[in-house]
């Protein structure tokens, strides 16, 4: 029994008018907008090809630049943040788990996983680090299993997101994996990366470089964080100050990251998603933009604000929440594993209803290292 903790591209990108567009905009009316944003310092770095992207002041929720912020888009991995938001304090660390055969099933085919293997008994820091090191779905689904199911976590995921006031997110699965109606936004992944860097667990999870993790029998292996700015694989430099978070890739979303560095004191948190070429791309953008970021000191001016959670006492936000393509409820309800589709802005319906849910193989996989 697990104790509770005290307190406890080449693709095509799904994508989607967001309701920030159509009603008030979580974050201030610029980022609502459809071109580059940003005021004052110096010019923005060229040769910026993703589809939309964000730069923000941690410590203030300052955003000090941005590109179509709210557009909805397919997110990938980096939609763990928000997994990691929802569960991470939910089980004691050192608690143990004996994963069975039934933990593992319904793993969507294709997916990126860390090797977690039936009769062995892992801790909970090892799952996490399976999750943010290897971006693990099989690590994801244990530990949405151990939460109740794979159905409840999704819920608890878009209730976290509807706190966080992130009301561009639908979260079908609580891997990222590419599900019909699955997308987040720049800012979206921006508020999850900043509240999860709040949390000391988060924070070490996601700037942990290697690991080792258990094999069976007694065995272990090694296993490296995918994050290329932080551990400097495939002709990437490490990325200096980086404290980590996430990166994802999929046929469908293609690359996407979500990062935060400090320098001299002050911490940025950048999000980038779907480079118009593959490969190193979302890295170099991002470094591109951290290193505008921190140049500029404060000479640039807030074009808007990640706002605080509302259970943090932040002021809510209201939008108008028209449905957006793929957003729907869908009537075929739960899929391989109980994935279920919520919809509505701010809404928080699970679907934990039988019936097959067609799960989109992956058409492609990046060559040198297939995060998904």
């Amino acid at each position: 029994m697990l104790a509770l903790a005290a307190g406890a591209s080449a693709a095509v990108p799904l994508a989607a008018p967001s309701a920030a567009a159509s009603g008030a905009v979580v974050g201030g009316a610029r980022l609502a907008s459809d071109g580059v944003q940003a005021d004052g310092g110096a010019a923005l770095p060229r040769k910026l090809t993703a589809r939309a992207w964000l730069l923000a002041d941690q410590d203030s929720g300052e955003v000090l630049a941005c590109y179509r912020a709210h557009q909805r888009l397919a997110p990938a991995s980096t939609l763990k943040m928000l997994f990691a938001d929802t569960l991470l304090g939910r089980f004691e660390r050192t608690a143990r788990h004996t994963v069975t055969d039934a933990d593992l099933a319904g793993i969507p085919s294709g997916s990126s996983l860390v090797g977690v293997r039936a009769g062995v008994a892992y801790s909970v820091e090892q799952l996490w680090q399976g999750v943010f090191l290897r971006s693990g779905n099989d690590a994801v689904q244990v530990l949405a299993r151990m939460n109740g199911g794979v159905a409840r976590t999704v819920a608890e995921m878009q209730a976290k997101a509807a706190d966080l006031q992130a009301l561009d997110t639908r979260v079908v699965s609580p891997d990222g994996y590419d599900h019909p109606g699955q997308l987040s936004s720049a800012y979206d992944l921006a508020l999850f990366a900043r509240h999860g860097l709040k949390n000391p667990d988060f924070r070490a999870y996601c700037g942990t470089g290697a690991a080792r993790f258990p094999a069976g029998g007694g065995r272990t292996f090694a296993i490296e964080n995918t994050d290329r700015l932080l551990s400097g694989t495939y002709g990437v430099t490490p990325y200096p100050g980086l404290i980590g978070v996430k990166n994802g890739y999929t046929s469908q979303a293609g690359n996407t990251f979500a990062g935060a560095a400090t320098r001299a004191g002050r911490t940025l948190v950048v999000t980038v998603l779907h480079p118009a070429s593959g490969h190193n791309s979302v890295y170099e953008e991002t470094a591109a933009l951290l290193d505008w970021g921190f140049a500029q000191g404060g000479s640039a001016k807030a074009v808007g604000m990640l706002v605080d959670a509302l259970s943090e006492g932040g002021a809510r936000v209201s939008s108008s929440g028209a449905p957006h393509a793929g957003a729907r409820a869908s009537s075929a309800g739960g899929g391989p594993g109980g994935w279920g589709v919520l919809g509505g802005a701010g809404a928080v319906v699970a679907l934990a209803a039988g019936g097959a849910y067609a799960v989109r193989r992956r058409r492609g996989r990046e060559a040198s290292a297939p995060e998904r």
